[in-house]
């Protein structure tokens, strides 16, 4: 025997769950984007950088990992 469940979800609160999910993936793929726009350095114009502004810090700001 089948049995079959409604759910029942107020308009209101159906569109904010949309809302924010389709928020969430458009800022993954955003950022999907971005990494694939950086720029990379050569080991050459890495120690020109280094040569000029010194080391990165090693503390970090903000680290997200992303599959791409």
């Amino acid at each position: 025997m089948k049995y079959m469940i409604t759910l029942t979800i107020p308009k209101k609160e159906l569109k904010t769950v949309v809302k924010e999910s389709v928020r969430e993936v458009f800022e993954q793929e955003l950022m999907k984007f971005r990494a694939l726009l950086l720029l990379s350095a050569s080991q050459k114009e890495q120690k020109d950088i280094e040569k000029c502004y010194g080391k990165p810090v090693r503390r970090v700001a903000k680290s997200i990992e992303i599959k791409i």
